[in-house]
């Protein structure tokens, strides 16, 4: 039940367990330690106060599923299922009181093909057998001309996308892989179109300031499309389900960066836990680094190592992971998508799922209550700093990376925050005359 809707006896025994287990975590400041074990305290707050969160949207869609499956009232079920026109079936024929076979048998159509419909949600049912279903389930058909760029028409979706990025898109797409040679801009707008409608619209861009609308950006589209196609054949080969109940992963994300290969082995223990990583240049002029969103219902992570040293790396990772662990019901369906700035401290007012994101990042890679009395914050002398480091089980570029902030000074132990090191592991050199030669113009970005 990760669609925020429950549709049938499966799923409700799914949510009703998972439930349970948060209710077993969230029972005595004990249990909780037990759930939470080597966290650091700022961050079990903030994981404490998700899993209530968590627990009371499973309860209620339990509740909506009861009583549209009890009542025959499907409002609240309804409401859930926010006019997605497969869910609204699905509810419609829970409403009724049908099992999946009751209407097989009214359809003249096998159970097991009602089965598959419900499976994907009814996207692959033709118009006319969708029709056929509604009519049956009491469900009305209507249509309307919307001014919403996304209703318009794939060959409106980008209509005020200018020549020069799309020319930009195209010699990053060539240069790193996403395409071949053949690919032309018609195909390419078409590609961004269609992954607009499947995804929506990126709206949020964190500036490092403030937080600005992108909805129109098309490098944010273009990126996001890739990092979306890339993620999607991950899923398909299978991943771990994300659980908000097990947070004993999260202890270990940091620690791995004392590693050489840490940023390969952060990105496989996140796909162990269901979450996929994956780390894709930026098309210049976007100056993104990261973002997180949900693809097939799984969450996802795009890192474009814009800054390619170990410090930038593990901040944006940890924020992006904060979004995924705190907002997962909150904001992560729209995306996140997050820009850093050197040199720019934060606003007061700063959007407060960014300050979360911030405030869970920095408690994880350095607990603040260990900071404030290290005297690792004022040293100049990098033996005092890497102490720390070693203390507390983290890679001392970290920790550079967070007096250079802190201090305002970037030119501070420039040479010792791991500069160009985690690119390479995440991010393959594309052979191009391989990719011009196996990668086709119909092949999505």
């Amino acid at each position: 039940m990760d669609t925020g809707i429950i549709l049938n006896e499966k799923e409700l025994r799914e949510a009703r367990t998972r439930v349970a287990a948060f209710d077993e975590a969230l029972a005595t400041e004990r249990s909780l330690s037990r759930v939470v074990e080597g966290l650091p305290p700022e961050v079990v707050k903030q994981v404490a106060a998700t899993m209530r969160s968590e627990r009371a949207d499973l309860s209620d869609a339990i509740e909506a599923y009861e009583a549209a499956k009890e009542t025959g009232k499907p409002a609240h079920l309804e409401t859930r299922a926010d006019r997605d026109p497969g869910l609204m079936l699905i509810v419609a024929r829970i409403a009724k009181g049908f099992s999946q076979r009751d209407l097989a048998w009214r359809l003249g159509l096998k159970e097991q093909q009602v089965q598959r419909y419900e499976a994907d949600r009814y996207n692959s049912i033709s118009m006319k057998n969708y029709a056929r279903v509604a009519a049956l389930l009491g469900v009305r058909l209507s249509a309307a001309i919307e001014p919403d760029p996304q209703f318009r028409g794939l060959d409106m979706v980008i209509d005020n996308v200018t020549k020069s990025d799309i020319k930009k898109i195209l010699k990053h797409g060539r240069d790193h892989g996403w395409f071949g040679a053949d690919m032309t801009e018609d195909q390419l707008r078409r590609l961004i179109a269609e992954n607009r409608i499947d995804f929506g619209s990126p709206t949020l861009l964190r500036t490092g300031l403030n937080v600005n609308d992108h909805s129109e950006d098309i490098l944010l589209h273009a990126w996001r499309a890739r990092v979306a196609t890339r993620a999607a054949e991950i899923i398909a080969k299978g991943v771990a389900r994300y659980n908000p109940a097990e947070t004993g992963w999260l202890g270990e994300l940091s620690k791995l960066s004392i590693h050489g290969d840490g940023p390969k082995r952060a990105q496989q223990l996140l796909l162990d836990n269901g979450v996929v990583l994956v780390a894709e240049r930026q098309i210049q002029g976007l100056a993104i680094d990261g973002a997180a969103f949900i693809v097939n219902s799984v969450p996802v992570i795009g890192l474009t190592l814009r800054r390619d040293d170990i410090g930038n790396f593990w901040f944006s990772l940890l924020h992006e992971v904060g979004h995924v662990v705190l907002h997962r019901l909150t904001g992560l369906r729209g995306g996140f998508f997050d820009q850093f700035r050197e040199g720019e401290a934060e606003p007061e007012d700063l959007d407060d799922q960014e300050a979360q994101a911030d405030a869970f990042a920095s408690n994880m890679l350095v607990p603040d209550e260990l900071w404030r009395r290290s005297p690792a914050r004022i040293a100049k002398s990098p033996k005092v700093i890497e102490k720390f480091a070693k203390d507390i089980g983290i890679h001392s570029a970290i920790v550079y990376g967070r007096i250079r902030k802190e201090r305002n000074d970037y030119s501070l132990f420039s040479q010792k925050i791991g500069g160009k090191t985690v690119r390479k592991q995440l991010i393959e050199q594309p052979d191009k005359e391989k990719n011009d030669a196996a990668i086709s113009s119909s092949t999505a970005i």
